[in-house]
């Protein structure tokens, strides 16, 4: 599979961009894990024609992390070209090394960005939707995709003759998450509409599914079983970054990967939590990392006090000390189905 010249070969996996989760700590530890490809959090067009700091800093990117995408949205389409435009000089004018791919987001379906007509709010106006594309992909250089839902209720999905247009506008790849605007996040994601764009004759462009892959079997299925050149992971990645590793062990192997033990986890959460600290400054660091903390140790029995701990303490080293003491106390692995810890 190739977005532009950037060849990923067969079956690769993506991180998907999530607000306040797939910040550059975490997705250093998602590439560790095997992400073959990753996207910065959506960056708003809006903030940077205005020159927000804090869009521009959502662009910097590091040279371990390519092939990597600049992810952003809008509704305006002088302000989206003017967007694209800025994500492609990210090197020069916030810093890091820059994107490769130019990505926008037609798909965020929370109020505050698809109920002014942003995100998936654009599945009410698919002739915007193209036009914004059209002069995107004729504004820059790089590579440009895009991420998208079926439509926006079900009564319009209308994904199929989208893809086509999406296509003709120039984009090298398109995402679509199985689900429409209105379903949110509900429900099971619909499959069979994206495994329909990827039988289109009329369709030559890579096609990514997303949506509610969250176990290996259910990878390899929806590879087998729809066509798609790549998978999209999101929610699942939050608190278990290394399901791209135990996926690609599946798809080789057949056989499930070994569970982590709780003692990497802690080892991984230490590593994730001092690139944060790195990043960003010890208060910043540790406030944002305990969203990411709390979820590595999902399940493990009698954790409610010492999670609380986790999300409220205000002192760094007291954090590396809250890890160690679950080091300590919950060794072995933790098996979701008996909820008991298996030594």
């Amino acid at each position: 599979m190739k977005i532009g010249n950037i060849d990923f070969g067969e079956k690769p996996l993506f991180l998907a961009p999530m607000e306040d989760v797939t910040d550059a700590s975490f997705r250093y530890i998602c590439k560790e894990y095997g992400a073959d490809m990753m996207y910065t959090e959506f960056v708003s067009s809006d903030g940077l024609v205005h020159d927000a700091a804090k869009s521009f800093a959502k662009m910097v990117t590091y040279p371990y992390e390519k092939p990597i995408g600049i992810q952003i949205y809008g509704h305006i389409p002088d302000a989206m070209v003017s967007a694209a435009q800025l994500a492609e000089r990210a090197a020069e004018l916030s810093g890091g090394s820059g994107a490769d791919v130019i990505d926008i987001n037609f798909g965020c379906p929370v109020n505050k960005i698809a109920g002014r007509g942003a995100g998936s709010g654009m599945m009410r106006e698919p002739d915007k939707m193209v036009e914004i594309t059209k002069r995107v992909v004729d504004a820059v250089k790089l590579p440009v995709t895009v991420k998208t839902r079926l439509g926006w209720d079900d009564s319009s999905k209308i994904i199929v003759e989208l893809a086509e247009r999406l296509q003709d506008a120039g984009i090298q790849a398109l995402t679509i998450h199985g689900r429409t605007r209105c379903q949110m996040y509900k429900g099971n994601a619909d499959w069979t509409l994206i495994g329909e764009v990827k039988r289109n004759p009329r369709m030559h462009i890579p096609v990514i599914g997303n949506g509610d892959i969250c176990t290996p079997q259910q990878a390899k299925a929806a590879f087998d079983n729809y066509g798609i050149d790549a998978i999209m992971i999101g929610r699942a990645t939050f608190g278990h970054p290394w399901i791209f590793q135990e996926i690609k062990h599946y798809l080789k192997q057949g056989t499930l990967m070994e569970p982590l033990t709780v003692s990497q986890k802690v080892e991984l959460a230490k590593k994730h939590y001092r690139r944060s600290i790195e990043l960003k400054g010890e208060r910043v660091g540790m406030l944002e990392m305990r969203r990411h903390l709390s979820c590595y140790f999902k399940g493990l029995p009698d954790f409610k006090p010492t999670r609380l701990k986790l999300v409220t303490e205000c002192d760094p080293n007291e954090v590396l000390k809250l890890l160690d003491y679950i080091n300590e106390n919950w060794s072995g692995v933790y098996d979701e189905q008996s909820n008991t810890l298996i030594s």
